[in-house]
Formats: C-alpha cells, sequence, structure tokens
C-alpha cells in the first residue's frame, strides 16, 4: 500500500538543458526572463489556438512584459501585424501593432534590400503578404511577366490560379521567397495543410526552390531580435515546434524554451534532432526560477523533491521518498524532468525503444494530445 502522498515543495517550473543532456539552473534565482535582454515568442500553439487563449499563456505574458521587452514572431503570413495584436488584445494582453513580426515581414525586407523601390512582387497567401510588400516600398502585382520577384506565404483563399501564376513568374526567372515551409498548421479543427505543402507544389512545378525566411532559417528571427534591439545570444525564445521555433533559435545562437501546447510532444522530441534549453509545459515558467535536473545514476533523475526513477522499462514518481502519482507532480516540473529524461536517452540505441515508450507515458499524463507521426520516430532510430 502506498504512503499519504506528500505535499510537493514547489521547485521552480523548468529545467535548463545543457548539449550533453545534463540540466542547469537553481532555485532562488530570479526569473527565467530575467536572465535575458527580451523574449521572442510564438503564437499559434503557445499563446493561443484558434481563437482561443492557451491557460496561463495571457497573464503570464502580461506580466513578461512588464520585466523585459517581448515580440511576437510568427511563421503565419496570412494576416497583418495589425491583425494578430487586435487578436491578441481581445485575448486580454497588453500589445501595439509593433511587437507582431511576421514571416511576410521578413521575406518582403529581404525582397527590398535586394530589388530596386517601386518593383513589382508577385504576392501569393493571405493579406499580411501584399501588405508587408507595400509597406517596403514594393509594387503588388498578379502578372507573372511582370513579377521581378515572387513572395509566398500560406492564405485560405489561395487557389491553384495563385500558384499557377507564381510557377509561371519563377520560370521565367522571378526571385522566389517563401515565408515558411510549415507542412501543417494547427486549427480548432486539428492540423490542417500549412504553406510547406503549397510550396512543394511550385516547387514540383518549377523544378527550383524558394530562399525561405521563416523559422528554423534565421531572417524572421533576425527580424525580430533587430525589433528587440537585442543581439539573439541575449534573447530567448518560446515555441511549440520543434522543427521550426526550437531548431531556429538554436541556428541563431538564442536560448530556447519548448512548451507543450501545440504540435509537438515528447514523442515528438525522441524523434526530434532538436534541443532545447528550457522545457515547459505552460508560459508561467518564464516567471519562475530556472530549476536543477539532476541525473542521479543511469535509471534516475531528480528536480527539487521529486525524482523520476525507471524500473523494468517503466518510470515511476516520487517526493521526499514516497510513491506518487506522475500526475501529482506539478505540470512545468514534470515537464522539465521529462524532457531531460527524453534528451538523455534518445541518443542510445540501447534504450531508444525505452525512450519512445516513457514519452509516450510523459504525453499522456501531461494531457498532450497533438499528433505524431510515427515514422518521425521511426526514420531517427540511432544505429
Amino acid at each position: 500500500m502506498r504512503a499519504k502522498a506528500p505535499r510537493i515543495r514547489p521547485a521552480g517550473s523548468v529545467a535548463g538543458v545543457s548539449h550533453d543532456g545534463a540540466v542547469g539552473g537553481a532555485s532562488g534565482q530570479p526569473s527565467l526572463t530575467a536572465a535575458y535582454l527580451g523574449v521572442i515568442c510564438d503564437l499559434d500553439g503557445v499563446v493561443y489556438r484558434g481563437p482561443d487563449a492557451i491557460p496561463y499563456a495571457v497573464s503570464a505574458l502580461n506580466d513578461v512584459f512588464r520585466l523585459r521587452p517581448l515580440c511576437f514572431a510568427t511563421n503565419n503570413a496570412s494576416r497583418t501585424p495589425g491583425e494578430v495584436a487586435t487578436q491578441l488584445r481581445s485575448l486580454g494582453l497588453t500589445v501595439e501593432d509593433a511587437a507582431v513580426v511576421t514571416s511576410a515581414q521578413a521575406g518582403a525586407q529581404l525582397l527590398a534590400a535586394e530589388l530596386p523601390s517601386g518593383s513589382a512582387v508577385l504576392a501569393v497567401g493571405g493579406p499580411g503578404v501584399p501588405a508587408a510588400l507595400a509597406a517596403v516600398g514594393l509594387v503588388v502585382t498578379r502578372e507573372p511577366e511582370e513579377a521581378r520577384a515572387v513572395l509566398q506565404g500560406w492564405g485560405r483563399d489561395v487557389r491553384v490560379d495563385d500558384l499557377a501564376r507564381a510557377a509561371v513568374a519563377i520560370a521565367h526567372g522571378a526571385r522566389w521567397v517563401a515565408t515558411n515551409t510549415d507542412r501543417t498548421l494547427p486549427t480548432p479543427q486539428g492540423l490542417v495543410p500549412g504553406n510547406g505543402t503549397l510550396v512543394s507544389a511550385v516547387a514540383e512545378a518549377t523544378g527550383r526552390e524558394p530562399e525561405v525566411v521563416g523559422k528554423p532559417h534565421a531572417p524572421l528571427y533576425l527580424a525580430a531580435a533587430e525589433r528587440l534591439a537585442a543581439a539573439p545570444e541575449r534573447l530567448l525564445a518560446v515555441g511549440d515546434r520543434l522543427d521550426t521555433d526550437i531548431i531556429g533559435a538554436t541556428a541563431v545562437g538564442a536560448d530556447s524554451l519548448w512548451v507543450l501546447g501545440g504540435v509537438d510532444g515528447f514523442l515528438s522530441l525522441v524523434g526530434s534532432p532538436a534541443r532545447t534549453t528550457y522545457a515547459a509545459h505552460d508560459l508561467r515558467a518564464l516567471l519562475d526560477p530556472p530549476v536543477r535536473v539532476e541525473r542521479l545514476d543511469p535509471a534516475s533523475w531528480a528536480c527539487g523533491d521529486v525524482r523520476l526513477s525507471i524500473v523494468s522499462g517503466r518510470v515511476s514518481a516520487a517526493a521526499d521518498g514516497v510513491t506518487i502519482d506522475m500526475s501529482a507532480v506539478p505540470g512545468n516540473q514534470l515537464a522539465a524532468l521529462a524532457a531531460t529524461v527524453v534528451l538523455d536517452l534518445r541518443g542510445q540505441s540501447a534504450s531508444y525503444d525505452l525512450a519512445v515508450s516513457l514519452a509516450t507515458e510523459f504525453d499522456r499524463v501531461l494531457g498532450h494530445s497533438a499528433g505524431v507521426n510515427r515514422h518521425r520516430v521511426e526514420d531517427t532510430r540511432p544505429q
């Protein structure tokens, strides 16, 4: 019979993961946010999902605004920054339009630096794409023969005719820039095809590949860093997607906080090359001090007074030496532990299947239901 579970003492909300899988930081320090000059935050799957705010996001980010400069960087090019900021304000965030940086803006800035002012650019995507081009002095056209360049982004009303015009312009030598190549986009109804699927169609037709400005490529993060007037190395990037937000942050030298509100869970982490600096269940982690997660031995890890141990291929949790259900561990503390466990195990062929099994259990306990394609995991099995 289990003893009565003790009350778990707060131990912060996140764990910093070093490049060898160890974890650094300690309770009693200033908040995670205070360690940086500013924060770059993703939107879909981090702040909101569809029209609804993700729990704790709004209150946490309003507090972050009081501590450090904050901007939002999104791969979704379909809307203008003003439209995005209006939605954020409707959710309760105190935010100006200038706090939003979109991949359409990053793409338009790239083309404006290369083309003479007034050059014609064919815009594919939602209203955010032509608006970004006009804002930097480029002229939007629908005529492929006139276009010096094509800026392609996502939009709900993109049609086959739009893709055909882009293909013709590119075949005639137009410069081709894609805002992003995300394969999927989260919506209240589930994942839908993202801009990457539309870009693939044009690439197939033209035999060419675009220059991409959205995450994980550098231009969007660099544009956000410029907006915050700080070097990327002094900023914290927050996101839910390992293949864009987290890998992109690493590429520009920024630390990252991976949160579980969107597409990727721990099963995704097993099959990803991404190595996040921090992991958390929700954005309250930004206001807590980092905590130390220590690997005690090959089969056990500790964070504060909570210990996870692997026995006969199963994971168990204990607090102050008393066995408890993992669901009793605070979400951010468990996310920190789980990330460290998965990162420690995933690269070892002998423990890979165990990493998959434990990741599935962590996702279940933490309520992560956004699917991951199993082949992503199997394709990355160490040889």
